[in-house]
């Protein structure tokens, strides 16, 4: 009878010498000497079907979807400190709302073209990766979007995103998503709307209709109608994520984006957007990027407005990041912030 491979391995008699190259050697005292490797606090992972994970202190926190079978990118979940997510993939009770995937940018208006809903000829693609950098205080992921429409096709926006996730106490963590909108070919106008850009779906028990969740703001409103179209630095949404668990998200508008502070679209089915058009267009202009900065905490408990006013003063001093050449070896690319240029 044959003998399998596993028998024939194991039946041999394999001379000594050659077992020996399998025998662990002693270290030198140079390499005795040299620091170990550590593992960054702060990683991405790209993985398959189009995906991208943070992990901040050992806990998944967030992941990038960027497959050709949606109609943009988006990220789900968005864990909170429990390891629930606090975020949902569609509307809890309406099917013509698949396209609220999480977290996901997008525009009603776009040189006349719909970026927003589910089925329509605009499309959201990731070009490329640019940069994953790992650290100890944060992960950063820069990717360039396209912005397609048309018959045939053609790229009427590019945006380059840059994500930079950030670990805080007792698990809490943020998501700064920093964007800059170039048009491809010539001006293009974006279109007075209540939608776009950044967007937030909530997870069911969060929302105030569905849920037992709170909606608030930086200016102390409560409520889809009183927060509706009003100016604020932030809205947050607070909910039981699982028995005897609070969390939520808060989301803050950066000082500096054109407009701010913003006018919020919010609804009381668990949905929350920065309205940049809600009352005039824009006219992004070639030699003029348009340059948006948002953040999203992951918090536990209810919102505490000390806490909000603390991380919004942080948020206010980082650093944006452009994505430059890059300078270092086996990097094409590489993040800097303005004073480093």
């Amino acid at each position: 009878m044959q003998k399998s491979r596993r028998d024939f391995f194991g039946s041999v008699a394999w001379p000594a010498a050659l077992w020996s190259g399998f025998s662990p050697r002693a270290l030198t005292a140079a390499e005795s000497e040299a620091k170990p490797y550590r593992f960054p606090r702060c990683r991405l992972t790209p993985e398959p079907e189009h995906q991208t994970a943070f992990e901040l202190a050992g806990k998944a926190t967030a992941r990038w979807h960027f497959g050709p079978q949606y109609p943009r990118p988006f990220f789900f979940p968005f864990a909170g400190p429990c390891g629930a997510s606090l975020t949902r993939l569609g509307h809890p009770g309406a099917p013509d709302h698949d396209h609220h995937r999480s977290i996901w940018f997008g525009h009603h208006d776009v040189a006349g073209v719909d970026f927003w809903s589910e089925n329509t000829e605009g499309r959201i693609r990731q070009k490329h990766w640019l940069c994953y950098e790992d650290g100890e205080a944060q992960c950063v992921m820069a990717v360039r979007l396209g912005w397609f429409a048309g018959e045939p096709v053609r790229e009427l926006m590019e945006q380059t995103l840059v994500a930079v996730a950030r670990p805080r106490e007792a698990g809490e963590h943020t998501l700064e998503l920093q964007s800059t909108f170039r048009p491809v070919a010539g001006p293009a106008l974006l279109g007075r709307t209540n939608f776009g850009f950044l967007a937030v779906r909530v997870a069911k028990s969060i929302s105030e209709f569905f849920g037992d969740g709170r909606l608030t703001d930086s200016e102390g409103r409560s409520t889809e109608a009183d927060i509706f179209g009003k100016r604020a630095c932030w809205v947050d949404y607070s909910g039981p994520v699982a028995d005897g668990v609070v969390e939520g998200v808060t989301y803050f508008d950066h000082p500096q984006n054109p407009g701010a502070p913003t006018h919020w679209h919010v609804r009381e089915d668990g949905w929350m957007g920065a309205s940049f058009c809600m009352k005039e267009g824009w006219s992004l202009e070639p030699e003029q990027p348009l340059k948006l900065r948002y953040l999203l905490h992951a918090h536990s408990g209810r919102m505490d407005k000390d806490n909000a006013a603390a991380l919004l003063a942080d948020f206010t001093a980082a650093p944006f990041y452009d994505v430059v050449p890059a300078e270092t070896k086996h990097r094409q690319f590489e993040l800097r912030p303005p004073a480093e240029r």
